[in-house]
């Protein structure tokens, strides 16, 4: 598409734009009586308008059936991961045994640590990112030291080439190749949260196998981003939060895929709670671990019925629009904003990369000179993008409530910043 930084070009996106209605499925923040230009999905989502009529349904019960409320509720508590299952499966690529909801992102990351790193003397190396999102440095660092091993020499890092913002795939292919024979696991975030680049999940998962290594990523920032499809890209497990692009609520509950292979598997190595026991003798009471088929197998304790009631208004909308559909006007969004942001080179870099294949909905930019300035001058534009320490401004036009005017009006706001 030929684009044009006009308003009207803008508008004209907006009327022919079959997921425009979607927009109003959400509460906007507003500023001044003004809805503001909310380019923050990539950290905490929008309300949809449909979750408090899911959560009073469950306070309803609660208060009508107490205990009663596992079995006799409308949506039956015992049974409530199984609601979300099949519609979240959609959105990762899964197939609905591979997928469960539960507990929270990094709790859910070091569970799937225990059974897929298994370190040995000659095998032990972990591969990641450098600027990897903090928690999973974190979760990286003390799952070394848990198995006795330095940090230090256990994990790899993957670092963009000098001057360059971003990895490149055939570097992260190399570096597997180069370690063959110490890798033990691939464990990266499907986006960067700082830059914004998505990574070749599919191709890193195929090389990571061929070597003898397994392929693990924090989908955070890719989950109701990207159109994924991981049980095709023989992903080995992968962990997400539902709180950002899955626009499911501050501290949301988290997501879980352990592919087939694995999941059918009741002796791999896990550590168990009475939740993933066989569902049919889970209130027998019995002593001996017998893990429920595939992915929820994994599951610890009760489900959190409240984040997950949320979470199910959400998938709901996400149903509706249909992933590839999303992803579609995701790159038209980003792609405009790109074209618009070229206007300010002078200005401004962006590091995320140009092509879409290699981004989910966020563009992040470095200014050259006072770029907490810039961010400042934008909120005041009734714009909110988002801060990153040192220098980043990220800006995520989410497809599911962002549309092109939101963009243009970007645009202008930094002509007129520029300008000044």
């Amino acid at each position: 598409m030929t684009f044009e930084n006009s308003l009207a070009f803008a508008q004209n996106l907006d009327q022919t734009d079959k997921l425009a209605h979607f927009r109003d499925e959400f509460h906007l923040i507003q500023k001044d009586g003004k809805p503001m230009v909310y380019l923050c999905g990539n950290s905490l989502g929008l309300q949809p308008k449909r979750v408090k009529a899911a959560i009073d349904q469950e306070l309803k019960d609660w208060a009508e059936l107490g205990v009663e409320g596992h079995f006799d509720g409308k949506n039956p508590w015992m049974y409530y991961h199984h609601f979300l299952t099949e519609k979240a499966a959609k959105v990762v690529g899964a197939k609905n045994s591979e997928v469960v909801i539960m507990n929270n992102l990094t709790a859910n990351l070091h569970l799937m640590m225990v059974s897929f790193y298994r370190p040995t003397a000659s095998r032990y190396k972990i591969m990641m990112e450098v600027s990897a999102f903090p928690s999973d440095q974190y979760a990286m660092e003390t799952q070394a030291r848990f198995h006795g091993l330095n940090p230090d020499e256990a994990i790899i890092e993957l670092k963009p080439r000098e001057g360059e913002y971003t990895l490149r795939t055939e570097d992260i292919l190399a570096k597997i190749e180069e370690n063959k024979d110490t890798l033990a696991i691939v464990m990266m975030g499907g986006v960067n949260y700082y830059t914004g680049q998505a990574f070749d999940i599919k191709t890193i998962a195929a090389t990571a196998h061929a070597v003898g290594a397994r392929a693990g990523f924090d989908l955070a920032h890719a989950a109701g981003n990207l159109h994924l499809q991981l049980h095709d890209w023989n992903v080995d497990f992968a962990v997400w939060c539902t709180y950002k692009y899955l626009n499911s609520g501050p501290g949301g509950t988290s997501g879980v895929f352990v592919h087939e292979r694995h999941g059918n598997n009741p002796e791999i190595n896990r550590f168990a709670g009475w939740w993933g026991h066989d569902e049919k003798e889970r209130f027998l009471m019995k002593k001996g671990f017998i893990p429920m088929e595939g992915a929820a197998g994994w599951q610890l304790s009760n489900a959190q019925i409240f984040p997950m009631a949320i979470h199910k208004a959400s998938l709901e909308l996400f149903d509706e629009a249909g992933i590839e559909n999303l992803r579609k006007k995701s790159e038209l969004l980003t792609g405009y904003l790109y074209f618009i942001l070229k206007d300010f080179t002078e200005h401004l870099t962006v590091i995320t990369p140009e092509d879409p294949a290699q981004r989910g909905c966020q563009l992040s930019i470095i200014v050259k000179q006072d770029g907490k300035k810039l961010f400042d001058y934008l909120q005041s534009q009734n714009i909110l993008p988002d801060w990153r320490e040192p220098d980043v401004i990220r800006m995520s036009p989410v497809p599911m409530y962002t549309n092109f005017e939101d963009v243009f009006k970007i645009g202008e706001a930094l002509k007129n910043y520029f300008a000044s």
